[in-house]
């Protein structure tokens, strides 16, 4: 797979909803579709509920790990309270995946899998197989999370297919 333009992606959230989690899966599977893939994360006091968030880059040659601000092809903000702290982030026109899309999610998704729900709406903005996607996950998660997190991936994809333009908030 070819990616000249580096897509960059940041994800957002609070700690302990597996943002740096997701940040994993999305650098493994553009690693796995054979691009060059940076990543980098700042946490504040995440271990108590604190902001984190984590650049990831990748294309045929990536410099830097970290997006400069207002350089966000994506958004995936996991904490609704998160949204406008790292709104800036985005580039004109890029998109914001929220939470908010996964009201339009075909079941109940477990709060402990939002995060996996939130990259299977964000994959449909990348040009990154599906099956990458969850051989990565199963490759991140412990086996016993595996069919609950294909399910979120799954239903993530499935809600943020319905919007129609390319932004969803």
């Amino acid at each position: 797979m070819t990616q000249e333009k580096v897509m960059n992606v940041v994800l957002a959230g609070l700690g302990g909803q597996g943002v740096v989690k997701a940040s994993d899966i999305l650098a493994d599977v553009a690693f796995r579709a054979g691009l060059d893939v940076k990543k980098s994360e700042i946490h504040g006091m995440s271990q108590r509920g604190g902001s984190v968030a984590t650049d990831v880059r990748y294309g045929t040659v990536v410099n830097s790990p970290m997006i400069t601000r207002g350089e966000a092809d994506c958004l995936v903000v996991v904490a609704p309270d998160q949204v406008e702290v790292n709104r800036g982030v985005l580039k004109p026109g890029g998109v914001l995946i929220e939470p908010a899309v996964l009201a339009n999610a075909p079941g109940k998704l477990p709060a402990k899998s939002i995060n996996v729900a939130l990259l299977g709406a964000l994959s449909t903005h990348l040009d990154l197989p599906v099956a990458l996607w969850e051989d990565a996950i199963r490759a991140n998660l412990a086996e016993k999370h595996h069919k609950l997190n294909l399910e979120a991936f799954a239903q993530g994809r499935a809600a943020a297919e319905g919007v129609s333009e390319g932004r969803i908030a």
